[in-house]
């Protein structure tokens, strides 16, 4: 399947309304939607979009995700926070991240999950700002900020991110190894994110990253329900 066809086959999927909303800021970016299991199973998942930190992309295309996690027994929180061109950007996309995995939330064995730019926020606040989080999946993630300043991925989007500076606070791979277990999902046909972006983050920084690459599976598969790929992720988050 083309990188096309899959997101495609993501954005069509229904949307499934969050259980509830709440806010943690005055923006309107900075709410939470949850998505409440009817057997709870003891984990709870706050899950982090892509998108490039852009304002244009927001977290409606992993309502479909949350939904599934929910139906596995999970407490989803899929978290907005405040994007490039809608008041993100350093230091603010970066402070929502952590006022969202500062609240104290009820739940068990609490896992934080991120694709895309999200993979990035969670590899970062996982470092940083980790809160009760004990597992970190992140998907398809962008692990090296200077590496996608280079290659200018999504035609320059980490340098709108930092605002054209170099931030090594702000770059997942210059922050060492993360302090809780981490898992890194990643389909090799990716063309948004390469594959290599995982590799040489798990290669620099060692364990406890694990690292598992799909072969045949691009940036969207990863997390559209019901695709072979997601499987991954969702046994990725089940653990260990």
């Amino acid at each position: 399947m083309t990188e096309a066809a899959e997101a495609h086959a993501l954005l069509a999927l229904e949307y499934v309304p969050p259980d509830e909303t709440v806010a943690y800021g005055d923006h309107p970016s900075q709410v939470i939607d949850f998505y409440r299991p009817a057997e709870p199973s003891g984990t709870r998942v706050t899950l982090l979009h892509g998108g490039f930190w852009r304002e244009a992309y927001d977290r409606r295309h992993l309502a479909p995700l949350a939904a599934a996690l929910a139906a596995r027994g999970a407490e989803v929180a899929l978290a907005e926070y405040r994007r490039v061109g809608g008041g993100g950007g350093w230091p603010e996309t970066f402070d929502d991240v952590s006022t969202v995995l500062a609240r104290d939330v009820p739940g068990g064995r609490h896992v934080l999950v991120g694709h895309s730019a999200g993979g990035h926020l969670a590899l970062w606040a996982a470092s940083t700002a980790p809160g009760t989080v004990v597992r970190v999946v992140a998907v398809a993630a962008v692990t090296d900020l200077g590496r996608a300043r280079v290659l200018r991925l999504s035609c320059g989007a980490a340098d709108e991110l930092l605002g054209g500076e170099d931030r090594p606070e702000a770059d997942p791979v210059r922050l060492g190894r993360p302090p809780v277990p981490t898992v890194l999902v990643h389909g090799e046909a990716d063309e948004e994110v390469p594959a290599d972006f995982s590799r040489r983050y798990a290669a620099a920084v060692g364990g406890p990253v694990g690292l598992r690459l799909l072969p045949g599976a691009g940036h969207y598969a990863v997390v559209t329900p019901g695709a072979a790929a997601c499987d991954e992720v969702l046994a990725a988050i089940d653990g260990p």
